[in-house]
């Protein structure tokens, strides 16, 4: 009954600060910060304060992705030749990623918030530890690569897919450890935005959280015979009865075909020590 009420919260605070213009909800952020000064709750009016202008510019980034669909479905109304269609279906992949990047996810959020706010009180500077990787999370989670909304740096995606490792750690503490072998030489590379932190966040949910345990998450990437090769390797419970089916996987698949056609793959295994292995396969180029 009280995770169902602070959730109907938390989607009326969503829903309210998408509402308000940026003229009125900075005037109501200043009043909220002025009152938690008052009362001595600056972290937390800080904390939701920052959450509030996050959830707008995403909300406003949303609007603009739907905007974008919107437009290519009305001119793929009127598209009349082969070559056009394809074109369309391009843009619209290309519209459901920057939808895809607009967004956070709002229990990851939620959880993480309110493990912040309980280590205030029993280990404040765990809580300044997470509040930093939290932040840097949202950083890499914005919509800044709108122009481009197929790929940018590997090095980008490895900073947010580490942050949010990071804040992982925080909340399974000794049942983590995280290995991160990207070499310098390859941050540069090209890579699909938001894939590698779709294995990632995979590996731990279906992976290392069920395990009681926990286990390890090994993120590694080389070159070989042309291409790139991303691996995410953990050792948790496995796979599932059905592998592969899920939407987070069948995203992947369908925008690695759209952006390199044959020339990528996504592909399964399940290591004979346990666990399971996520690689990408695609052409190496550099930005």
């Amino acid at each position: 009954m009280i995770l169902k009420t602070i959730e109907k919260g938390w989607w009326g605070f969503v829903d309210m600060v998408a509402r308000l213009g940026w003229g009125r909800l900075m005037l109501t952020l200043l009043l909220t910060m002025m009152l938690g000064g008052i009362l001595n709750l600056e972290h937390i009016t800080l904390l939701l304060s920052l959450v509030a202008i996050l959830v707008k510019v995403l909300a406003i980034g949303k609007h603009r992705a739907e905007q974008e669909a919107d437009r290519a479905i009305a001119r793929s109304e009127k598209a009349e030749q082969q070559a056009e269609l394809e074109a369309l279906r391009r843009q619209l992949a290309e519209t459901r990623m920057s939808a895809l990047q607009a967004q956070i996810e709002p229990h990851f959020l939620f959880n993480t918030l309110s493990s912040v706010c309980q280590l205030m009180e029993t280990a404040p500077d765990k809580a300044v530890v997470m509040q930093k990787a939290l932040i840097r999370y949202l950083r890499s989670s914005l919509p800044e690569w709108r122009d481009s909304p197929g790929e940018t740096r590997l090095g980008q995606q490895v900073e947010l897919s580490r942050a949010y490792l990071e804040i992982m750690q925080l909340r399974m503490e000794d049942r983590l450890k995280v290995c991160i072998k990207v070499p310098p030489s390859l941050q540069s590379a090209r890579f699909p935005v938001m894939m590698l932190q779709t294995l990632v966040e995979n590996a731990i949910k279906h992976g290392l959280e069920p395990k009681a345990e926990g286990g390890a998450i090994e993120v590694d990437a080389k070159v070989l015979d042309g291409k790139l090769r991303l691996t995410v390797r953990d050792d948790g419970v496995g796979f599932p009865d059905q592998p592969g089916q899920g939407m987070g996987l069948a995203n992947i698949r369908e925008r690695l075909s759209l952006l390199y056609g044959t020339a990528a793959e996504l592909v399964l295994e399940a290591p004979e020590d346990g666990g399971t292995l996520a690689t990408i396969v695609m052409p190496f180029a550099l930005v």
